[in-house]
């Protein structure tokens, strides 16, 4: 699944294409992704100008002029590609590959600059839904959302209180999205690795017995936090880079320090470790044993 830093290359992609159109016409090609449209979700959108392009974990959120706003999903394999008269291109940068197949194309959007906006979904784990703006906060996408990895809400105060008495381990807490929202499991092995901090390690342990947070805490709360922009910051750079004359695309691939180099060197400085992988809650954890502590 598409993780925050690719979710949020998708929306600065997409921002200059959709942001002050309006939806000339919207075509829906099947009743439902994972779940079923709205009713009458083309209909709706007919005729509304996009006023803003935002991101909420790994929700993109298209906002309209009539107060109402369009909740996208990517789920597994979801993507967007921007077709106009002279090109395809497709924001994002993703680990896998994703789909341009027309057969999986579900929704268009027409623009009225000429341009269409296609979500394209092989799996139909994805999914869209139309909420009113005041009633986002409330909604059960969002009013379970802890803190963004973005913003400055996130310190290592927030999470000494959110980890305190807990005896679970580290990143199964960081996995909690009602304590961090849209931190995945590659930026949470990215981060644990920075930080040399074991995986399994009991989040409790990271807080003193008067609740504050004890150094490892602080520096892990940084790791968490510049992992998330760094990885921003090299999808946002692909993004002048991945339209080629015949529409196909060129993907960056991720340097990750640590996910999926399972049996290949540690890459921390003075360190002779191996990075193992271990299944936590059903996921793959990958982390060296030697530094991760």
């Amino acid at each position: 699944m598409p993780e925050l830093p690719e979710v949020e290359t998708v929306r600065s992609g997409l921002a200059p294409v959709l942001e002050s159109q309006r939806l000339e016409q919207v075509d829906v090609n099947r009743p439902d992704l994972r779940f079923p449209f709205p009713d009458q979700f083309a209909e709706r959108l007919e005729g509304r100008c996009c006023t803003a392009l935002g991101r909420r974990s790994k929700y993109l959120l298209m906002d309209l002029d009539d107060g109402s706003v369009v909740v996208m999903h990517l789920g597994m394999s979801g993507s967007f590609r921007v077709v106009t008269a002279e090109e395809a291109r497709q924001p994002g940068s993703f680990h896998h590959e994703r789909s341009k197949n027309e057969a999986h194309d579900h929704v268009v959007f027409h623009l009225k600059s000429g341009d269409r906006v296609i979500y394209n979904d092989p799996r139909r784990f994805g999914f869209m839904d139309l909420i009113r703006r005041e009633d986002l906060p409330e909604h059960k996408f969002f009013r379970a959302l802890g803190v963004e990895p973005t913003g400055n809400a996130l310190g290592a105060d927030y999470l000494a209180a959110r980890f305190a008495g807990r005896k679970a381990p580290l990143k199964s807490v960081l996995l909690d999205q009602s304590i961090i929202a849209g931190l995945g499991n590659i930026y949470v092995c990215e981060s644990l690795w920075r930080s040399g901090l074991a995986p399994d390690r009991a989040a409790a342990t990271l807080v003193r017995k008067d609740g504050k947070p004890r150094k490892s805490l602080i520096t892990l709360t940084g790791h968490i936090r510049a992992v998330i922009a760094d990885a921003i910051a090299a999808g946002g750079s692909s993004l002048k880079d991945y339209v080629h004359a015949d529409g196909s695309l060129g993907y960056f691939q991720h340097s990750f320090s640590v996910y999926d180099r399972e049996n290949e060197p540690c890459r921390t400085e003075a360190c002779d470790g191996v990075i193992n992988r271990m299944v936590q809650s059903g996921r793959s954890t990958f982390y060296c044993p030697s530094c991760q502590k």
